[in-house]
């Protein structure tokens, strides 16, 4: 099984190689008006019970997003008892994606 986190620079080698993966971003909606990265999947976190099973493969590999990754630690845990193994939590969230990967994304 995956380790439960993953580093931004994981996360953007991934991207780079185009290895598959669902970049789930599980913040508000205003949050992801503020900082979005391109190409994410956008659910927040109170609505992953209703909509995990319909809208998520469970055999896929999902990266989850957050604001500092507290958030995404918990709908990690939460996906992975549920049947969804291939699921990671970035560790820094958006916040350490601007501060290292991409500086155009704005913090808040």
């Amino acid at each position: 099984m995956l380790p439960y986190e993953i580093s931004v620079a994981e996360v953007a080698q991934m991207r780079a190689s185009q290895t598959p993966f669902v970049l789930l971003d599980v913040r508000e909606p205003w949050e992801i008006e503020t900082a979005h990265i391109a190409g994410s999947k956008d659910i927040p976190m109170n609505d992953i019970p209703a909509r995990a099973n319909n809208e998520l493969d469970p055999d896929a590999h999902i990266v989850v997003l957050c604001h500092h990754g507290a958030r995404s630690l918990s709908v990690t845990a939460w996906l992975r008892r549920e049947g969804y193994d291939n699921v990671q939590s970035v560790a820094g969230g958006i916040e350490q994606w601007s501060r290292e990967i991409d500086n155009s994304v704005p913090r808040y």
